[in-house]
């Protein structure tokens, strides 16, 4: 039976993804900083272990507790929603953390084992965002950015070994936990130059009627790891597709 290790699986799309490959008949090991906040039923099929993706220590432990793993989805990430002026630097530097080497060093650690069988799936979530520019999403969207150009190095390495590397590229999701979090990781007050124009901006988000599902980033995630003639880059969720199209890539 193929086992997938899933990253970030407390809640959002962690927690959907691990849903829905337990529901595929798929050994599943989810992983998350604090394992027992998870809204996780036990499981014939599921092991849950703590994985702190900033922490090396905690990296190596899971991996030798995992075994095999035939596919990764590096999914742990935080937001930041603030003007430029207002980021806080300690703030930035923790989002680079866990969204680029916190996806680095998981990827690194599951690299030999994958390398070692000539065959493995690593998918990475990334974000719409990359390729439709919105305002105060200066600092996340720079670093799923540079999700993207790691995973586009990595696939041709990785092509070597019979290992594919992909990425799926969730819509907005402002009603989520992920998109609260955002607000609260803004680390300090909004400018008062442009609290205005954030408060109008955020409500804006929040009143759009096309937003990205868990179930969508799910199921993206299930077509990226088991097609494996589907295209690199995926869309999840209807605005996606949409900035997908607009930006001249395929959806199929």
């Amino acid at each position: 039976m193929p086992r997938i290790l899933i990253t970030g699986c407390s809640s959002g799309f962690g927690l959907a993804i691990t849903h829905h490959f337990l529901d595929q008949g798929w050994d599943v090991i989810a992983t998350a900083r604090h394992p027992a906040a998870a809204d996780l039923p036990a499981h014939d099929h599921l092991t849950f272990l703590a994985l702190d993706v900033t922490d090396p220590n905690s990296i190596a432990a899971a991996i030798a507790q995992a075994g095999p793993i035939d596919a990764l989805v590096n999914n742990a990430g935080v937001g930041m929603l603030n003007v430029l002026e207002g980021v806080n630097m300690i703030k930035a530097r923790e989002v680079f953390e866990t969204n680029v080497l916190g996806t680095i060093a998981v990827t690194q650690a599951v690299m030999p084992i994958m390398r070692e069988q000539r065959s493995g799936v690593i998918i990475n979530i990334s974000s719409s965002v990359t390729l439709r520019p919105l305002p105060a999403l200066s600092v996340y969207s720079a670093s799923k950015a540079a999700v993207n150009a790691f995973t586009q190095s990595l696939a041709l390495e990785a092509a070597e070994f019979g290992i594919r590397v992909g990425l799926v590229f969730p819509g907005s999701a402002p009603t989520t936990s992920f998109g609260k979090n955002a607000v609260a990781r803004m680390g300090m007050d909004v400018p008062a130059p442009y609290s205005a124009f954030v408060q109008n901006y955020f409500q804006s988000l929040q009143s759009a009627t096309e937003k990205t599902q868990s179930d969508d980033v799910a199921k993206a995630v299930w077509r990226a790891v088991t097609g494996a003639q589907t295209p690199m880059m995926l869309p999840a969720g209807a605005d996606a597709i949409t900035w997908f199209r607009e930006a001249g890539y395929t959806t199929q």
